[in-house]
């Protein structure tokens, strides 16, 4: 059955419609401030329309009048709102019984905002290793399990949702060895401690992401130390523990060392951009801090070593593939950021990075919260403080 001939679409179909560029015209009918707080956007972003579901309650006429108006009979429609029920409505009740084409995104932004698209890096394709880079779609985190030794992986920044996970390495045969997080997550809540009960696998973070920075509490949760220049034999291959603070004072990057190198960036560089420092609530303490840390350690680094960050700001950012990987050599040409950082003096640095730091998402804190123990959230709960994309990036990001 084709897309044009359901009424429910899964977010894996939405996803590739869009990055195949099809031809069809989103519904959004999500209150105002759910809107403008996040939307549906890919490689091909369709055009979006908005009209709040309580319009079509209130004023049907009035709601039909707008659909007609922005949307041509002829067009394929796509209907969302949070959950998927009250677009399912209006599709049915509205669009179908007038002529036009439509589906509903089954389960909604809830679906959307927990789908994960899996591409093989293909560098690493006769490496030794194998880098599964996971992609969640709508909030823009990449996460990555490493196949080694032909039926071991180790997981790197596990998500909430670490089923994902599973399915993956369960469907290969592989046996999750270790599970990394880069840092004390503010973005998204990390599966790694979750992942860890359930297969054995000791979970490592650095001790210095162990404190909330607000509260200055101490984590509950069960971890193992990292420490900077740690290593961990991967068959062939080296994990090596790179400590880079200034996004948070316990971030890490993981250099593995193969017939290549492959750099794990988490929050610190991304493909056009770099990391914020002050989602610890001490962004002037933390930006000199990296600076140093930019300049005298991860800058240093060979350009061929490949960048694998942990979140991207557009989707225009993937290669053609898929992946969202470049060298370090070409980063230094092209990412903005990274080029000003090279160009300037810690001082300037400091002025310039405080001045170009986009809102504080209050949630923040909060996830802080879970991801050191500290605060258990029910489903829907974790899903609200999920909701929207990451602001992990400084501004120039996002414009």
């Amino acid at each position: 059955m084709t897309v044009a001939e359901k009424t429910q679409i899964t977010a894996a179909e939405l996803k590739r419609m869009m990055d195949r560029g099809e031809e069809f015209t989103l519904l959004d009918v999500r209150n105002d401030d759910e809107f403008a707080r996040w939307r549906i956007e890919g490689r091909h972003t369709p055009p979006t329309v908005h009209i709040p579901y309580f319009v079509a309650i209130e004023d049907p006429d009035q709601f039909l009048s707008q659909v007609e108006g922005q949307i041509p009979k002829d067009r394929f429609v796509v209907t969302v709102c949070a959950k998927g029920d009250s677009s399912a409505w209006v599709a049915e009740e509205f669009l179908r019984p007038r002529g036009y084409r439509v589906v509903n995104l089954q389960g909604g932004m809830v679906a959307w905002g927990s789908y994960y698209d899996a591409h093989e890096v293909p560098e690493s394709a006769d490496d030794g290793v194998r880098v599964i880079q996971l992609e969640r779609t709508a909030r823009g985190c990449l996460h990555y399990i490493v196949n080694y030794d032909g039926d071991k992986a180790i997981v790197i920044d596990p998500p909430r949702h670490f089923e994902r996970v599973l399915e993956i390495t369960q469907e290969r045969g592989w046996k999750i060895t270790h599970i990394f997080d880069t840092h004390a997550h503010a973005d998204h809540i990390s599966g790694g401690p979750q992942l860890s009960k359930i297969t054995g696998a000791p979970y490592y973070l650095h001790p210095y992401d162990a404190i909330h920075p607000i509260d200055v509490l101490p984590a509950t949760i069960e971890f193992e130390w990292l420490k900077d220049g740690m290593t961990f034999k991967l068959g062939e291959a080296t994990l090596k523990v790179l400590h880079i603070p200034g996004h948070t004072l316990g971030n890490v990057a993981y250099l593995l060392e193969g017939k290549r190198r492959y750099l794990f960036t988490g929050d610190s560089i991304f493909i056009v951009s770099i990391a914020r420092p002050d989602l610890g609530g001490r962004g002037e303490t933390w930006s000199p801090i990296w600076y140093d840390t930019l300049t005298q350690k991860l800058l240093t680094l060979p350009d061929d070593v490949l960048v694998l960050p942990g979140h991207f700001s557009k989707h225009n950012e993937a290669r053609s593939d898929g992946v969202f990987a470049a060298t370090l050599g070409q980063l230094k040409r092209t990412n903005g950021d990274l080029r000003k950082t090279m160009s300037i003096s810690r001082d300037e640095f400091v002025a310039w990075i405080l001045s170009s730091l986009p809102e504080f998402p209050p949630q923040y804190v909060d996830i802080k919260r879970v991801n050191a123990g500290l605060l258990q959230p029910d489903e829907e709960k974790a899903n609200e403080l999920e909701l929207g994309k990451n602001i992990c990036a400084l501004a120039t990001a996002y414009k």
